[in-house]
């Protein structure tokens, strides 16, 4: 990572309950545009996903992205049980016939001490996979009784996939940030969702950094 990228990120923080500690960018892309976005946000806490979605569509929305919610695509039934890699490539298909070219897709998961959770950290660097991939690895987090229950720090990670017709179907960008201090769920999502903007926009992903946007209005 650019350490201008990650000085002005350092500094952003401050004493917030968030920060970012690895940011992956695919290296045979400079800069990624993106007309329609599919905001996906994977945890049980059906309110907060909403919130979060919701807080972060007004955000693309300010910067003229045309963004929609994942609750808007997914009905409740399809995120309470596990799907087949089929069934997640006809969703797939049936975005690209919308017209999406991407997908904003961030989990929450977690672990019991710092140094699992470095090691956990450590285990992404090769990992570029799709979407697909990514999500049934992870799908357990929307129904799966007790998956939070023994974490101490939690974890997210925020991943931009494209889906262009025509290109391969794989990683862009990849944000992975600690969350010390989830007390407050309102003040952790607009932390968060900060965060994932000023990284974006440094990348010229989707955004480009834009003084006007520096601070949002979260």
């Amino acid at each position: 990572m650019k350490k201008l990228l990650l000085i002005a990120i350092l500094l952003f923080i401050g004493c917030s309950s968030t920060s970012l500690v690895e940011n992956w960018k695919n290296p045979d892309i400079v800069i990624f545009n993106a007309n329609k976005v599919l905001l996906v946000g994977m945890t049980q806490n059906e309110k907060a996903r909403e919130n979060f979605e919701v807080k972060l569509q007004k955000e693309f929305k300010k910067r003229n992205v045309v963004a929609i919610t994942s609750s808007d695509v997914f009905d409740l039934a399809f995120t309470n049980s596990a799907k087949t890699e089929k069934e997640l490539d006809d969703v797939e298909q049936s975005l690209l016939d919308k017209k999406f070219d991407a997908i904003l897709f961030t989990k929450i998961t977690g672990s019991e001490n710092r140094e699992s959770f470095m090691k956990a950290i450590s285990k992404l660097d090769n990992y570029q996979g799709r979407f697909n991939d990514d999500y049934l690895s992870h799908q357990g987090i929307y129904y799966e009784e007790g998956y939070y229950d023994k974490f101490t720090i939690y974890h997210a990670e925020t991943t931009l996939y494209c889906i262009c017709e025509g290109k391969e179907r794989a990683m862009i960008w990849r944000g992975s940030i600690d969350i010390t201090d989830p007390k407050n769920i309102e003040k952790t999502i607009d932390d968060y969702i900060r965060l994932v903007l000023i990284a974006m926009e440094e990348q010229d992903l989707i955004f480009r950094k834009d003084i006007t946007h520096e601070n949002t209005s979260l």
